[in-house]
């Protein structure tokens, strides 16, 4: 029984590796082209995230404590 369940975990894993270029499902196409564009996108452009959607981290990290900036909007709750 152990060594069916490891085969089967082993088939389950050696399948993800398979990399081949997407292709719409038979019958369907790709989206129609935007609104001035003359031709639709490819699968790799419509497969990578927009800017907005995973922005790069342009933060830097502090490296030691700093004095916070007095902050106006910071007030007591009102009575």
């Amino acid at each position: 029984m152990r060594v069916v369940a490891a085969l089967a975990i082993v088939l389950a894993l050696s399948a993800c590796g398979v990399r081949r270029d997407l292709k719409p499902a038979a019958g369907k196409t790709l989206p129609v082209a935007p609104y001035g564009r003359e031709e639709p996108r490819s699968t790799a452009a419509l497969l990578e995230p927009p800017v907005q959607a995973a922005p790069e981290r342009t933060v830097e990290l502090r490296k030691r404590s700093e004095e916070r900036a007095d902050d106006p909007f910071d007030l007591p709750p009102s009575d």
